[in-house]
């Protein structure tokens, strides 16, 4: 068998859709941890400069957000140490694998540390959708004060109300409690917040992580129907009777 032959029988071991979900799982929590730690820094910045005078007020909002921050690490820990794992997993599943190697006899161990990973993946793929939601809220939130500063901006010709008394307030985001002060913005005022550095970068730095959190999902729906694939060949594989191949 030449060069070429070679090669083109190892590529065909390469298990292609685990790999491309370890690619974008990988490019999805990146962004998701990266963009999502830094905004959240930048949230904390721009409560308290202006929505919050008293630091009492801040201290639920900066220990939640510090919580936040260090499960970010462990996210990113885990999905990287659990990419690796599954991609590990899918060349050795591979059922072209299997026959550059000889034959292949499956065992009872391994059929189990297959359906386990088949059951984590399902379960972290529902996790990954609920992050998914939760992550879209703030850049719903950014949103809703991202429009009120363009009426403010650029008032429309049949606005009646004044444009200081359009405001948004905080506080009924939960971001800090109704005793805060002063815990809205108006008019100029409010304007001037969306056109800080803070505001801007935060806002797309949401809108990233948010998709970084959707390419996540993805990943694992790939994960999903690779490792469900590799568990059905291996069970195949298993039986006494098995004389085909998939």
């Amino acid at each position: 068998m030449g060069c070429f032959e070679c090669c083109i029988k190892c590529l065909g071991g390469v298990p292609y859709a685990s790999l491309l979900a370890t690619i974008l799982c990988f490019s999805g929590v990146a962004l998701f941890c990266g963009c999502g730690h830094v905004a959240l820094a930048k949230v904390e910045k721009t409560v308290q400069l202006h929505f919050s005078n008293n630091s009492s007020d801040n201290v639920l909002l900066i220990d939640v957000i510090q919580m936040m921050q260090y499960v970010i690490y462990g996210v990113a820990s885990f999905f990287f140490l659990y990419g690796i794992i599954l991609l590990a997993e899918g060349f050795y599943t591979t059922s072209a694998v299997k026959e550059i190697h000889g034959e292949f006899k499956t065992t009872v161990c391994g059929r189990c540390i297959s359906g386990m990973f088949v059951f984590l993946t399902y379960v972290l793929g529902i996790a990954w959708l609920g992050v998914f939601g939760f992550s879209a809220v703030p850049v719903f939130i950014y949103y809703t004060v991202w429009s009120t500063c363009q009426t403010i901006n650029s008032p429309p010709a049949n606005l009646t109300t004044v444009i200081e008394e359009i405001c948004v307030d905080v506080r009924q985001y939960g971001i800090i409690p109704w005793n805060a002060s002063p815990g809205k913005a108006c008019g100029s005022t409010l304007s001037t917040i969306c056109n800080t550095s803070e505001f801007d970068l935060s806002y797309h730095l949401f809108i990233v992580a948010c998709a970084g959190a959707g390419a996540t999902v993805v990943a694992l729906l790939i994960y999903m129907m690779a490792t469900t694939y590799n568990f059905a060949v291996l069970k195949f594989k298993s039986r006494e009777d098995c004389c085909t191949k998939f």
